[in-house]
């Protein structure tokens, strides 16, 4: 399973938008890679449907979309074109899911992934989530059990502040929203820990010497 900081498994895979090579037809974009356990069941159901709607938000900050579980490209279809014709959930319905879906059979990309835990399941992928940089660097991972949906809500956030973290050298405190103040990272040494206290600089404030922040400006 590859860890936060490592590089991306590469990877050539079948799906349901044709053939994908990974990381080379994503340069210079962020890859959100999902796993379900399985076509046609019920929480994975919910799961296309809220991440469908949302591509073209993922869209707007350059991230795509990458689905896979266990299962052949033609349950995929089948499974896909189910979801457009019959099923309304939360508002949601002629939901068309037009990102690509990974077949994988042999479990070639899953278990490069260490999607496949054996305690939960042999046959089926757990619900992860890697998001992957545009450098085809693992940023975070996220595991969630079979039997509970994940938040695509959280997955956005989290790209947003590490898009935010990356663009302008700063962290962000828990439960942090877009447009809400942000951490200046702590300082290296006792002199430079002292003036942050001391110096009052527009735009920040500190809580004590290590805990310092930006405050967002309001557009």
């Amino acid at each position: 399973m590859p860890l936060i900081g490592d590089d991306a498994p590469n990877f050539t895979a079948k799906t349901t938008m044709g053939e994908i090579k990974f990381p080379e037809d994503y340069k210079g974009k962020w890859v959100i890679l999902f796993s379900h356990p399985a076509d046609f069941t019920p929480v994975c159901t919910t799961e296309f449907m809220t991440f469908a709607s949302m591509q073209d938000e993922f869209k707007k900050l350059n991230t795509e979309l990458i689905g896979l579980s266990i299962d052949s490209i033609y349950a995929h279809i089948a499974w896909l074109r189910t979801i457009k014709e019959k099923i309304e959930f939360r508002g949601m319905k002629n939901v068309e899911v037009n990102f690509p879906v990974i077949e994988d059979l042999r479990m070639d990309v899953a278990k490069k992934f260490g999607m496949v835990q054996p305690n939960a399941s042999n046959t089926q992928a757990v619900r992860a989530v890697f998001i992957i940089d545009p450098k085809a660097k693992v940023r975070a991972v996220l595991y969630y059990p079979l039997s509970n949906g994940r938040n695509m809500a959280e997955i956005k956030r989290l790209l947003l502040a590490m898009q935010k973290s990356d663009a302008e050298g700063i962290a962000t405190p828990a439960n942090w929203q877009p447009g809400e103040d942000v951490i200046i990272p702590p300082p290296g040494s006792c002199g430079v820990a002292k003036e942050r206290v001391e110096q009052k600089e527009e735009g920040k404030y500190c809580l004590d010497w290590f805990i310092c922040f930006k405050k967002e400006t309001k557009h």
